[in-house]
């Protein structure tokens, strides 16, 4: 459909909490999701939110593509994948660092502590509702994208911003790999 500007940190619709959408199904929310994926896509990213496209609506899609899993994991591709109205659980009180970066603050990283296993209720574009369990890096992904829908970015849950830098500066411990562990991997569940 279209490629979309990103909001940057600093915008007010990046600080808000988002609408929820009425009608999953309606054709505009779907014109939506395929400009999320479009500008995504254009930008190589794994996900992106509705607010970052200046929509502050409770939505946002994510892909994993095998191109930022290490060598060693054994986890499948995950094809853009549309979330609407989602709620988090998470499913232990286990943490883990990780190096996150955003559309939104281009060419910054730092490291955000987040849950390792929850479960992830959401609607898809044709209404129905699905659940997906993940874990590690997944997991870590769909906590980066809802954060986006009640107006967090990823600096405002760092503990040491010491971390927080430009790539160009933090060197090869950040990027272009990210530190991840093959193990991070693991296929959701979803149903």
């Amino acid at each position: 459909m279209a490629i979309r500007k990103v909001a940057r940190m600093g915008h007010e619709v990046l600080r808000e909490v988002s609408e929820p959408i009425a009608d999953p199904r309606a054709p505009e929310i779907a014109a939506l999701a395929q400009d999320l994926i479009d500008t995504c896509e254009d930008i190589s990213g794994n996900g992106i939110a509705a607010p970052q496209i200046y929509e502050p609506v409770r939505m946002f899609v994510f892909r994993v593509r095998s191109g930022v899993m290490p060598e060693g994991a054994v986890m499948k591709e995950i094809p853009w994948t549309v979330v609407i109205n989602p709620t988090l659980t998470f499913l232990s009180d286990d943490t883990k660092l990780y190096w996150e970066r955003c559309l939104s603050l281009p060419g910054l990283y730092g490291q955000v502590r987040r849950n390792t296993q929850l479960r992830m209720e959401a609607y898809g574009l044709d209404g129905e509702k699905y659940t997906m369990t993940a874990s590690f890096f997944l997991a870590r992904l769909l906590q980066h994208e809802y954060d986006h829908l009640d107006g967090v970015l990823y600096p405002m849950r760092m503990e040491d911003m010491s971390t927080f830098g430009f790539v160009s500066e933090l060197g090869p411990a950040s990027f272009p790999t990210f530190p991840f562990d093959p193990e991070d991997f693991v296929d959701p569940e979803i149903s």
